[in-house]
């Protein structure tokens, strides 16, 4: 029996409802409402980098409300609208409860990073990412937050690898009509313009919103015509040029997010710098206070007590270090309305303000000038207390004022399609949708049942009741990730594989095995991070990969710095090991490293490697990403590993400890590396019964999810940084 037609005004409302969901990034952590846009263009979310606002210019008005006349599509926009609507205006909600102060004055989170989704490359590796999955919790404990950064028009760079096997960097121009971004604009309705003193000139900035759930995010774009070329091209890439161009982007993310929050009306109750690339706001909030009235002194204590300071970085050269020369050329313009002489200037940025041969850095400046700092896991505050103990020194090193908590991921965000349907099969049962004749999978009130449940401890806690999830089940799952990883490199590679010579070629259709232990590494090619470390065994680990009964493989992916030449030649030398040596068709690299590239290796991988050379992994957080999806940790014991390991949750690289010697600790983190392997890993994952279950394996994966996911997670760091900082003065 035919359905009666949608009226055109329920088909009108559907149309702008799902153009206002595009533009918010809460679609990036729900399925439903990404199957919904990959329904419309199923190669275009494909191709156009999964990107909700793209597949709505790529299909014409026409055709949406063409497919909308389909009852079962409009039926099931109709309750994702709802969920999104119902998410958008909840009322009880832990940040209303805990936290209503943030409400009326939030707390405003600067970083020169931002990794929301692969829609906006706007962020160059971890610090990114923690800042995404930062604001995506702030969102759902719906406390009082704003977001602050750069609008990159050319991102961070597009990797791909020469006939050398070296990384070469392209970069893209990105539109903002294509991406769920918006205009700030002013109470004309105008383009709303900031202007910031750099060198000599008055710079003009636009800015841009990016919605978060529940929290905006402002991107501070120095694009305007008014401005000189050079001075346009400032917000051009992250991390982009030389250091007159990093301090110049610096003053820009910290006066000028100042500002544009101020013509905003936003009134921070606190000022959270995420490294120290933001720590020029403590100037701006000085310089308010004196032109207010207040003097030097009275003005730099009352902006203390409203910045904390979060630290990244236990490498000494991560710190963001200037000369004089360049911050008297820069930064003259901060110095002189707060009336302080250049040298007393460069005075906050120094360990010992009167030494003229000391640059000036970022990090001390934001010590200097917050109420609190803290590192991001226990080992790194540790590290933190001692490189900063010199500013310090009438104290002891345990009483250094800097505390840590620990990073988390935001675990719906980075939950594969397939394991959010996984476990929600076991928390929602079908119910026809009312009136459509189709079988809705999930009710749609149980869209917030779920986030909670995901983000609860009883609920990963069942999963060590077999009852629960029974191991035949869970084994399926992780054979199904597997393939769905095996299948998208193969695909990945084959593209790749169109810039390559005839000698390189690999038979796609044969390339890894889905029944091999598959190992996984992916992240900044930094060269503390060591990728190469397990191939120093080389003779050994092709052994184990040509082990028919027991065989194991290698997925790696990644991006060096563009100045980076070692971190390139590590690149380099897994790839030529993946073309050239006994290893090819076991080992593979994945070109240009994405947030999607990510979700998809730590999903499908059975192992994590981890291997820094502690303890110069200040947290690291790829590996609670994989949590979750069921694949486990080998890592060295540095940032949050070395809290979350029980012995039963995954496996640990040596000890402890780590050797002062550097040479000495590569050599013993190798050799227990393939130790570890060999004797923990590979027997463990297959150690079979009669039906080819390894029930000690997926032992493990229980004990991991039960002990790590809630614990790793940002709803319970952001509570943290709530409690401990936000609302303490």
């Amino acid at each position: 029996m035919a359905t009666k037609p949608i009226p055109q005004t329920e088909i009108t409302n559907l149309v702008q409802g799902l153009h206002r969901m595009a533009r918010n990034l809460w679609w990036t952590w729900d399925q439903e409402a990404q199957e919904l846009f990959q329904e419309l263009s199923p190669r275009g979310w494909t191709t156009l980098y999964h990107n909700a606002v793209a597949i709505l210019r790529e299909v014409s008005d026409y055709e949406l409300r063409v497919r909308l006349q389909d009852p079962a599509f409009a039926n099931n926009v109709r309750y994702v609208l709802k969920d999104f609507d119902d998410y958008l205006n909840e009322k009880y909600t832990w940040g209303r409860k805990y936290a209503p102060a943030l409400h009326e004055h939030p707390v405003a989170y600067f970083s020169a990073e931002f990794g929301l989704h692969e829609t906006m490359p706007i962020a160059a590796g971890g610090l990114g990412m923690l800042a995404g999955d930062h604001t995506k919790s702030a969102s759902d404990l719906d406390i009082g937050f704003v977001g602050v950064s750069l609008f990159y028009r050319e991102g961070y760079f597009q990797q791909a690898i020469d006939h050398n096997n070296w990384q070469t960097e392209y970069y893209s121009r990105l539109n903002p009509e294509n991406l769920p971004m918006e205009p700030v604009l002013d109470a004309k309705g105008q383009r709303l313009v900031i202007q910031v003193r750099i060198a000599l000139t008055d710079v003009k900035l636009y800015a841009w919103r990016v919605n978060v759930g529940r929290v905006p995010i402002l991107l501070l774009d120095a694009d305007h015509p008014a401005n000189e070329q050079h001075f346009r091209d400032l917000t051009r890439r992250v991390y982009g040029g030389d250091s007159t161009t990093r301090i110049m982007q610096e003053i820009i993310l910290g006066v000028g997010g100042v500002r544009l929050l101020r013509a905003l009306g936003i009134a921070p109750s606190t000022f959270h710098m995420n490294e120290g690339h933001a720590a020029f706001l403590t100037v701006e909030l000085i310089r308010e206070k004196m032109v207010a009235g207040m003097t030097y002194d009275a003005a730099l204590k009352a902006s203390t007590r409203e910045c904390i300071f979060t630290t990244h970085t236990p490498v000494e050269a991560g710190h963001d270090r200037f000369n004089s020369e360049l911050v008297a050329y820069a930064a003259h313009a901060l110095s002189e309305p707060i009336k302080l002489t250049h040298e007393q200037f460069m005075g906050l940025g120094r360990v010992k303000p009167e030494d003229p041969r000391e640059p000036f850095c970022m990090t001390v400046l934001a010590l200097k000038i917050s109420r609190a700092a803290n590192a991001v896991s226990e080992l790194h505050g540790r590290v933190s207390r001692e490189m900063w103990h010199c500013l310090y020194p009438h104290r002891p090193v345990d009483q250094v004022p800097i505390g840590h908590i620990t990073n988390g991921v935001h675990v719906a965000g980075w939950m594969k399609g397939t394991v959010r349907k996984f476990w929600r099969q076991r928390l929602v049962h079908p119910e026809p949708a009312s009136g459509s004749g189709t079988t809705r999978f999930w009710k749609a009130k149980a869209g917030h049942d779920w986030a909670r449940e995901i983000n609860s401890p009883e609920f990963w806690q069942k999963l060590t009741d077999p009852d629960f999830v029974s191991d035949e089940e869970l084994w399926a799952l992780r054979y199904k990730l597997r393939r769905e990883l095996l299948e998208f490199t193969r695909r990945r590679l084959l593209l790749q594989a169109q810039r390559v010579t005839h000698e390189d070629f690999i038979a796609f259709d044969s390339l890894l095995n889905p029944d091999a232990l598959t190992i996984g590494f992916a992240r900044r090619f930094a060269t503390y991070k060591r990728a190469p470390l397990i191939f120093e065994q080389f003779d050994n680990i092709v052994k184990l990969t040509r082990d028919a009964r027991r065989p194991i493989q290698f997925v790696f992916a990644g991006k060096a710095h563009p100045r980076d030449d070692a971190g390139k030649a590590f690149i380099q030398k897994i790839i030529h090991l993946s073309k050239y040596s006994d290893l090819k068709g076991k080992l593979v690299f994945i070109e240009n490293y994405d947030v999607h590239v990510a979700r998809q290796m730590v999903s499908g991988c059975d192992v994590w490697l981890n291997n820094p050379r502690r303890p110069l992994e200040a947290s690291g957080t790829s590996g609670m990403k994989a949590v979750c999806q069921g694949c486990l940790n080998l890592s060295i014991l540095d940032g949050w590993w070395r809290e979350g390991y029980n012995g039963e949750n995954g496996f640990a690289i040596g000890a402890d400890s780590n050797p002062a010697d550097v040479n000495e600790q590569d050599r013993l983190d190798s050799a227990n590396l393939y130790k570890t392997l060999t004797e923990q890993v590979i027997p463990t994952f297959f150690d079979r019964d009669e039906n080819g279950i390894p029930h000690r394996w997926l032992q493990k994966i229980r004990n991991a999810m039960a002990t790590l996911v809630v614990r790793f997670s940002t709803d319970r760091m952001v509570r943290d940084y709530t409690e401990k900082y936000y609302l303490a003065k």
